[in-house]
């Protein structure tokens, strides 16, 4: 019997779980992406257990807790709502989401969108405490 190589996920995703909106949001998206989280395809990780995981890209853990960050499958860093629109093209049922609020027309709005609530939902993490 042989065995197969493992394989780096096509996208890892780091999150603050101590944020209840985003581990709400993370939890509910990756039980979409169960089979994928299952097979190794996709995995979510949670910063506040390996807060230096990012470092090699200048990322720190304040980065984190104000934005989504992933690593795709190439090694490339994802921020924000580019995190968002790699989930969606990964989801069944979703790839549609990404479509539109990832097209080139649309991006530079659902960024400037996603940063402003990432913005009021990092304030809103810290003067409850969510740390």
């Amino acid at each position: 019997m042989t065995s197969r190589p493992l394989q780096a996920p096509s996208l890892t995703v780091f999150y603050n779980t101590r944020c209840p909106v985003c581990d709400y949001g993370v939890s509910r998206q990756a039980s979409l992406l169960r089979p994928a989280v299952e097979s190794g395809e996709v995995a979510f990780r949670d910063i506040n257990l390996e807060p230096q995981a990012l470092c090699a890209f200048g990322v720190t853990l304040e980065d984190i807790r104000k934005r989504l960050h992933a690593i795709d499958g190439k090694g490339d860093l994802l921020v924000g709502a580019d995190v968002a629109i790699a989930l969606w093209r990964l989801t069944p049922g979703q790839a549609w989401l990404a479509a539109w609020f990832g097209n080139r027309l649309f991006l530079p709005v659902t960024r400037l969108t996603y940063d402003g609530f990432a913005r009021v939902l990092y304030s809103w993490n810290r003067r409850k405490g969510h740390w």
